[in-house]
């Protein structure tokens, strides 16, 4: 049986008319699915009982179910941990902002890149997750919170770039104007740097945001403590994202943990501007999340503001992420590996 909610309207027009549906039905299914959240075929009540039968044998709606929270006594984060329907165990964050709240998902049951700061590749990973996963992440956290959720950065565990064709279904059906329809502009993926699945995304011409994980600003540096760039130097790196700027017209985010003593330095400003320059594109420094596996620890908040103004004098447009839920287990991956 198929997860009737990873797919997309059209996908779902092609099923029904396998059972001599008229198409205007694939929109009233997919409301349901998408709007509604209806965990159950005999919710859709201006249906046939005879289609939802029919749907009941060839499809079914899986719900995830939560297996803990943690709350932020700070600034009102949550993070959700939730078990799949094999078992395994994945993260999602909620987050608030001032007139707009924002879901952090996963993309994948652990990680297999091997990034030393994250702890998300801590025991590798899994599975990749698929579009109906990823999508109940944001609804299900909609339901337990009762909130709106107006923003997605699949930012969580994973890799979202090496589970592109489910990633681009997730896009798709989220973003649909019969379902939750978020604005491709408030959809963010970050990706480690996988050069050849950043340019097939460019070729897809959404206008969905894209983070490139750097961390470094130099090859030798990055190959300590992002296994991807043995693969791919960052010359390929910065020319893939010159491509996407260039098919979609959006500008790329390059996301900069700060580690103490490892890369937060001022020939490292220095480096990292002339990499960068001339690119349409936005530094967001991230004082990296302590993680007891790899003893990394962030810059004093004087470093990194430092290290900000650096940029600022070469003209890179730069920020220092907001720190949410730093009460509780921030850092992707720190919560679920407290139950594996």
């Amino acid at each position: 049986m198929i997860d009737i909610r990873g797919l997309t309207k059209e996908e779902l027009g092609e099923a029904l008319a396998i059972y001599g549906q008229k198409p205007y039905r694939a929109g009233q299914v997919f409301t349901w699915l998408h709007k509604r959240y209806v965990s159950s075929f005999d919710d859709m009540t201006d249906i046939s009982k005879d289609l939802r039968n029919r749907l009941k044998e060839d499809y079914y709606i899986y719900r995830l179910r939560e297996a803990d929270v943690q709350t932020s006594h700070k600034d009102g984060t949550k993070k959700f941990l939730f078990e799949l329907q094999d078992g395994n165990l994945i993260e999602s964050v909620f987050m608030k902002y001032r007139s707009w709240n924002t879901v952090c998902i996963s993309s994948q049951v652990g990680c297999d890149m091997g990034c030393r700061f994250c702890a998300s590749t801590v025991g590798g990973c899994v599975r990749g997750m698929t579009a109906g996963e990823m999508l109940d992440e944001v609804y299900t956290i909609e339901e337990k919170t009762k909130e709106r959720v107006s923003g997605v950065v699949v930012m969580g565990s994973g890799e979202p770039l090496l589970v592109y064709d489910e990633l681009i279904r997730f896009i798709k059906i989220i973003t649909d104007e019969s379902g939750k329809n978020i604005s491709a502009r408030n959809i963010t993926v970050s990706t480690c740097g996988l050069v050849p699945q950043i340019k097939r995304l460019a070729e897809e011409r959404l206008q969905i945001n894209l983070a490139i994980s750097l961390h470094a600003p130099d090859d030798e540096k990055r190959k300590k403590i992002m296994p991807v760039a043995k693969k791919y130097p960052l010359d390929e790196l910065i020319d893939a994202c010159r491509y996407y700027f260039e098919k979609t017209g959006r500008r790329v985010t390059f996301e900069y943990s700060l580690i103490s003593g490892i890369n937060d330095g001022k020939e490292d400003a220095a480096k990292l501007s002339r990499l960068i320059k001339g690119l349409n594109c936005h530094v967001n420094l991230i004082p990296v999340n302590p993680v007891r596996e790899n003893g990394f620890k962030p810059p004093d908040r004087r470093f990194a503001q430092a290290f900000k103004n650096a940029l600022e004098n070469f003209g890179i447009n730069v920020t220092i992420r907001r720190e949410l839920g730093g009460d509780i287990d921030g850092a992707c991956g720190q919560l679920r590996r407290k139950h594996v």
